[in-house]
């Protein structure tokens, strides 16, 4: 079904897709990838074309836009810093001051019933703090 995406099939002026291998093709790729995603109904060609895409543009971002695992603290400051919120904010997701002191300066780890509380706070995946 991809072949037949490369062989029969284009989108725009990007011709047949090929291995990303600049920003700018990545760029490119995304945007149109973008744009088939917003239409409501794709043909089968279309459908494989986007896959392709997708399978091209996740391979470059492997490469070339990896990002570090975060430990849960980090995530956690991130999600402070992104939320304005300070140390005294948590205190209803994780219990106290001290509690929220100590997690952030690593002296405790965060369990089952904080990463429950915060990513509802936060409206995250649980899976951000592992």
């Amino acid at each position: 079904m991809i072949a037949s995406a490369i062989e029969k099939y284009t989108w725009n002026d990007i011709g047949a897709p090929k291995v990303v291998t600049s920003e700018k093709q990545h760029e490119r790729y995304v945007e149109v990838l973008l744009d088939l995603d917003r239409r409501k109904h794709l043909t089968p060609a279309e459908k494989d074309f986007a896959e392709l895409l997708t399978l091209l543009i996740e391979a470059y971002e492997e490469k070339h836009h990896s990002i570090r695992a975060a430990s849960p603290v980090e995530v956690l400051q991130e999600l402070l810093l992104a939320n304005d919120l300070r140390q005294k904010d948590l205190v209803p997701q994780l219990g106290s001051e001290s509690i929220v002191s100590e997690i952030l300066s690593g002296k405790r780890e965060l369990n089952k019933n904080h990463i429950e509380k915060l990513s509802k706070r936060f409206n995250v995946s649980p899976e951000v703090f592992f």
